[in-house]
């Protein structure tokens, strides 16, 4: 094979796999399952808030930024871009679904099931309370 063959496939491989990366992210809406919509958040109040805020500073800070904006400092080498707390669109999904989201991940968001179920819950109040 001639070199300047090699390179034509060579850069038709690359083309290919940038597409393909491309398709990964090119996500539609993420939506929790209807099921999860109606779970009730059994952590509430404010000892479930700071417990959250606390989580939220070890574990979530570094996407979502110190005051939950999808800010942090690690936010814009991720696509799609982590999620604004303080938004309507956030604040209008309910716990269960906030809680899913958290559980399970996508994309560049790692699935949370390895922290305790009441922590994850702590963490869903903390969310909730940061509504503008």
């Amino acid at each position: 094979m001639s070199i300047r063959r090699s390179l034509i496939a060579g850069f038709a491989a690359m083309g290919l796999m940038a597409a393909g990366a491309a398709g990964v992210w090119a996500q539609g809406e993420w939506k929790a399952p209807a099921s999860e919509k109606g779970k009730a958040n059994p952590e509430k109040g404010a000892a479930a808030i700071a417990a959250g805020k606390k989580s939220a500073a070890t574990n979530c800070v570094s996407c979502h930024g110190a005051s939950g904006k999808g800010d942090g400092v690690a936010a814009p080498a991720l696509t799609p871009k982590p999620a604004d707390w303080t938004s309507a669109k956030v604040q209008s999904e309910s716990d269960g679904e906030i809680f899913w989201k958290i559980s399970n991940g996508r994309g560049p968001m790692p699935p949370w099931k390895h922290l305790p179920e009441k922590e994850r819950w702590s963490l869903v109040a903390y969310v909730k309370s940061l509504k503008k």
